[in-house]
């Protein structure tokens, strides 16, 4: 994470991926032809996260906590910065550049993440001093330029206001997601257990939510909660404990919860759901919330050690 003093003009940011493998340096420039390809009004992209700052994880890693195991495999973080929001089309575009870059690479290459903000979002977040996009233009890579907008120079925000901030954040999307679990045990003594599914993805998809809003003041637009829990291993790793997908049951009752976002509700006929996959779910999300809980509070307690240094 960057630091807030002595910010520099970030308009010459770095370009240069040399310091990386050539083998990463073809995965990046091969994900820039797609990306333009699928892309139409592309005005930079721009790598940022582990591979920008060099501190990336290449080999998986398994990780013991409590019995449950976690494979731990830095992505490509990629920022798509165009004339005009992809909107509603930012999953499709993203799902098919991803198809093709994967297609007949082996199990353990490195996945591209790739988000997307307009050029005016962009600039507005740098102007407000928005820590992500801040944090994005200080350690990030340009790996295409278009040349006809450049970054806004960032404004520094202090650590009182990211302690609010994040706090909004918290309350906010924290309480919503308890909202979610509260209602789950009104919908199963109906025995609506389809939507009692629904309600469990929507309360485990707002709690994974909720920790990258309180450490870097982003919110994802994914639904998707592997997609989710990838974007929160960098800021804990005890998940493993709620969702430890090492047998079979647990994969299953894992699959089951991240289907219930759509099938729970546009396919009632196939997608089965019963009491007891329910009654495994609950504690699962309960435990979720505990961890969330205890991860904001710790990083809400260091904006606070870092106010008034």
């Amino acid at each position: 994470m960057f630091y807030w003093k002595n910010l520099r003009n970030f308009v010459d940011m770095k370009s240069s991926i040399d310091f990386l493998p050539e083998r990463k340096q073809r995965d990046l420039y091969e994900l820039v032809g797609l990306i333009r390809d699928e892309v139409k009004d592309v005005v930079m992209i721009i790598l940022y996260g582990s591979y920008a700052r060099n501190t990336y994880v290449e080999l998986d890693i398994q990780r013991d906590y409590g019995g449950g195991k976690i494979q731990f495999m830095s992505d490509y973080d990629i920022l798509v910065v165009t004339k005009r929001r992809l909107g509603s089309r930012e999953s499709t575009v993203n799902s098919r550049i991803k198809d093709r870059f994967l297609r007949d690479k082996g199990e353990f290459q490195t996945y591209p993440q790739i988000i997307n903000e307009s050029i005016s979002k962009f600039n507005n977040a740098l102007s407000e001093g928005r820590y992500f996009y801040v944090d994005i233009l200080a350690e990030g890579i340009m790996l295409y330029d278009s040349g006809e907008c450049s970054p806004a120079t960032p404004r520094e925000l202090n650590f009182s206001e990211i302690k609010d901030i994040a706090l909004e954040y918290y309350s906010d999307k924290f309480q919503e997601a308890k909202e979610f679990e509260d209602i789950v045990g009104f919908t199963c003594q109906r025995g609506c257990y389809h939507m009692a599914s629904f309600m469990l993805h929507q309360a485990t998809e707002y709690y994974l939510k909720t920790v990258p809003l309180v450490y870097i003041l982003y919110g994802y637009k994914e639904h998707r909660l592997d997609f989710l829990i990838e974007k929160c291993k960098p800021y804990t790793l005890e998940l493993a404990n709620v969702f430890p997908r090492d047998t079979d049951e647990e994969k299953r009752l894992f699959d089951l919860l991240q289907r219930a976002y759509i099938e729970a509700r546009y396919n009632k006929k196939k997608f089965v759901v019963t009491k007891e996959d329910i009654d495994a779910l609950m504690p699962k999300i309960k435990l979720l919330s505990e961890i969330v809980e205890k991860v904001c509070r710790d990083r809400i307690a260091y904006y606070d050690r870092q106010i008034g240094r």
